[in-house]
């Protein structure tokens, strides 16, 4: 190997001149910039988006309603779900891993049982939040709402 053969790795460059190199580059002085204006300027960032003075889309597009930043979403179970869980697997207990491991819910949601149909059994419930009547007929059978 001598100098003469040496040349950089394949895909290292992509350019066959290099910018602002002088005249001789054929790509000196302006370096491709243009003359004058903003974007000839060094420390040029374009503001996201913006449209050049047309009324940019976020500022277009209507807005309504109001969005609480505080919200807590919650995956809403009912208790005919919950029956169902518990007589299938014959289970005492109804928890988040049951409801995880049924694919009911994701491990990173929230759960939040509703009053919507029946409990037959005795059956402990555990959840991140109750209604009142869930949590009445859970215990009116018996069992135990127990918030995670």
């Amino acid at each position: 190997m001598e100098l003469y053969n040496l040349k950089p790795a394949e895909g290292s460059t992509h350019n066959s001149k290099r910018v602002g190199r002088g005249y001789g580059s054929g790509k000196g002085r302006t370096s491709t910039r243009g003359h004058k204006g903003a974007k000839a300027r060094s420390g040029y960032k374009k503001k996201i988006g913006f449209e050049g003075g047309q009324m940019p889309l976020q500022r277009r597009v209507p807005k309504f309603g109001f969005q609480n930043i505080n919200r807590v979403e919650y995956k809403a179970i009912n208790l005919d779900l919950i029956q169902k869980l518990a007589e299938e697997k014959n289970l005492a207990k109804v928890g988040i891993e049951e409801l995880i491991a049924a694919g009911f819910v994701n491990k990173n949601q929230l759960v939040k049982i509703l009053g919507n149909g029946e409990l037959s059994a005795k059956v402990d419930v555990e959840a991140h939040a109750f209604s009142a009547k869930a949590e009445a007929a859970i215990t009116e059978k018996g069992g135990n709402a127990v918030k995670l």
